[in-house]
């Protein structure tokens, strides 16, 4: 029997998209509930590979209220972010619902939003997706046709080098995810990096002075402000970085070179079980990780807001074409910062405000702006984005 729970707001999502929206949603008396998928709060986090830390120290991966705990110059593993949001959640009261995946959202003839999830129902004026489009790993059909000799896992799957067998391993894809997961493997397999490249945010992080000093300059300067959708620079610059993926921030070419990784071109199909390259260049490996990105994953939102490529169309968060459905966490939804820890807040705040003011029925031109998204524009997410 279903049951139905009616709420002024729903927020899908319970990582740091949702919980910012959540905390700027309290702050403004909106009644809302936080539906995630997980089973425990902080589960995106700890579910991804043992070695993974922050590319940023803990004074840029705080959201908004409360300091992230610990030493500000140290950097972060993915654990301790995901404890963080535990507490986060727990000291502002945040009324999320955990292991509650949204199944389906649709919109009523009333203009009433209706999520339904397994048996239970959640119904609200206005509703908030707060995910990121990186959601189902990208991986090709012809990937069915490789030796089962072949040991394969995509880069939600990979935890440590323990998984793999013995030999080289091919990485597929050739960004964030791809570099530091190849550093890691370097140590104990010979690694061929396969894919074009997705180009290198400027600045070395091979020493303490220069990491700290390039890390400042990127996270409070370049990717909020200069790469943004208010910056002629950061227009310009946004077709290209949603297409082509993030570029490489900490593990650069130069540096998986001195390790001895080897990269190669696109992985164009199989051939006798084997992976071809470009050139029908027939490639011998006992191990193949897919790090070729996402799909967007957001099929179950039943509206009329999704593009060919499955991408959600909004202006900065705001979903013109269906009132009072707002988007927080997505790549470069304002600025490159929108999908990393340290950027999500400001969307949230913003989003926030319009759900409390009730200006989804005013339509988009009110979110601080116009901004479209750019037709025929892919996202090439990188599971490191939010890292």
């Amino acid at each position: 029997m279903n049951t139905e729970t009616h709420v002024d707001t729903i927020v899908i999502g319970g990582g740091q998209a949702g919980l910012s929206v959540s905390y700027h949603l309290r702050e403004r008396g909106v009644e809302h509930l936080v539906l995630d998928a997980s089973a425990r709060i902080g589960d995106a986090w700890r579910n991804r590979w043992d070695s993974l830390h922050l590319f940023t120290p803990a004074r840029y991966d705080g959201l908004d209220g409360m300091r992230f705990p610990g030493d500000p110059a140290d950097w972060p593993s993915k654990d301790a972010m995901a404890d963080y949001l535990e507490l986060y959640a727990r000291k502002f009261g945040l009324p999320v619902r955990s292991g509650m995946r949204v199944d389906e959202l649709t919109r009523r003839a009333d203009g009433v939003f209706v999520a339904r999830c397994g048996d239970e129902i959640f119904t609200a004026r206005s509703v908030v997706v707060a995910m990121s489009n990186y959601q189902v790993p990208r991986v090709p059909a012809f990937a069915s046709e490789l030796s089962p000799d072949i040991r394969q896992l995509n880069a939600g799957e990979y935890r440590s080098p323990d998984q793999l067998l013995p030999g080289r391993v091919l990485l597929v894809g050739a960004g964030n995810s791809a570099a530091e997961i190849a550093k890691e493997l370097a140590a104990t397999h010979p690694v061929t990096v396969a894919g074009p490249s997705t180009g290198e945010v400027p600045g070395s992080f091979t020493s303490p002075i220069s990491r700290h000093v390039v890390v400042h300059i990127l996270n409070g300067f370049v990717f909020p402000r200069v790469m943004s959708v208010n910056t002629p620079m950061g227009r310009k610059a946004r077709p290209k970085i949603m297409s082509k993926g993030v570029p490489l921030i900490r593990v650069k070419s130069k540096d998986l070179a001195r390790l001895g990784v080897e990269r190669a071109g696109r992985v164009t199909g199989v051939e006798g079980g084997a992976p071809v390259l470009d050139g029908a260049t027939v490639i011998d490996v006992e191990n193949v990780v897919w790090c070729a990105g996402f799909t967007p994953g957001f099929s179950w939102i039943r509206m009329p807001i999704l593009d060919e490529h499955g991408e959600p169309r909004h202006e900065r968060g705001v979903a013109a074409e269906v009132p009072d459905l707002y988007f927080v966490g997505l790549h470069f939804l304002t600025a490159m910062s929108s999908a990393m820890v340290h950027g999500v807040g400001r969307d949230a705040a913003r989003i926030a405000a319009l759900v409390s003011d009730g200006a989804g029925s005013r339509g988009a031109a009110d979110a601080n702006g116009p901004l479209r998204e750019s037709e025929g524009v892919r996202h090439a997410g990188s599971v490191e984005a939010s890292a």
